[in-house]
């Protein structure tokens, strides 16, 4: 337009004046190293808190895990098993397994609201723990409870049907609650995601 103050046109490939960079320093962070020496002695008070589960987990086992029924045929031989009344032995095997990773979920979730003493030692004392409490349940429960329960009073004559306390004839189901301590506790730590765990408080 006539009159008005010419206007400098971009020439092609002329840049924008540059913004002045920002550089950002991050600063190294150290990752915090495993707690040992202090946490041992809180350690041992897991292990032998959690070896004590074992008794409720035997009582209640005496109490869920069917009997097996078996009828005296002779003074002198040992009672027959009724028909399909064997089979409770596996029962007993499945009862006790998934009551002991039901205490294993329970003990997994308290020992992680340790929160100043997580970390891999109390951990492993409290896995070492649940095999002591499998050991205290499986003499406890079909020694002591359900032989109190299912304690035969008076002589037992040929032809009566008794039931006999139920029995653990495996020591596979000892992996139940070490393994469900362990399964809670790392899907608990993974989930937290912290380097420390949160083992600093505020």
């Amino acid at each position: 337009m006539s009159g008005g103050t010419p206007v400098a046109e971009p020439s092609v490939g002329m840049r924008p004046p540059a913004e002045p960079a920002h550089h950002f320093f991050a600063i190294p962070r150290e990752r915090p190293k495993v707690v040992v020496a202090a946490d041992i002695l809180p350690a041992v008070t897991v292990l032998s808190m959690v070896m004590l589960t074992g008794i409720p987990l035997a009582a209640l086992w005496a109490l869920l895990a069917p009997p097996q029924r078996v009828r005296v045929v002779s003074a002198a031989e040992e009672p027959i098993p009724l028909q399909l009344e064997s089979w409770h032995r596996f029962d007993d095997l499945a009862v006790f397994a998934l009551l002991a990773f039901g205490f294993g979920i329970v003990v997994g979730v308290v020992i992680w609201l340790l929160r100043e003493r997580r970390g891999p030692v109390v951990l492993l004392a409290a896995v070492g723990g649940s095999v002591l409490a499998w050991w205290l349940a499986s003499m406890l429960g079909p020694g002591t409870f359900a032989g109190m329960i299912y304690e035969v009073s008076a002589a037992p004559r040929v032809g009566d049907v008794l039931e006999t306390a139920p029995v653990l004839e495996s020591a596979w189901v000892l992996l139940a609650q070490p393994l469900a301590v362990a399964a809670t506790y790392g899907l608990l730590a993974g989930w937290n995601g912290r380097d420390d765990l949160g083992r600093r408080l505020g």
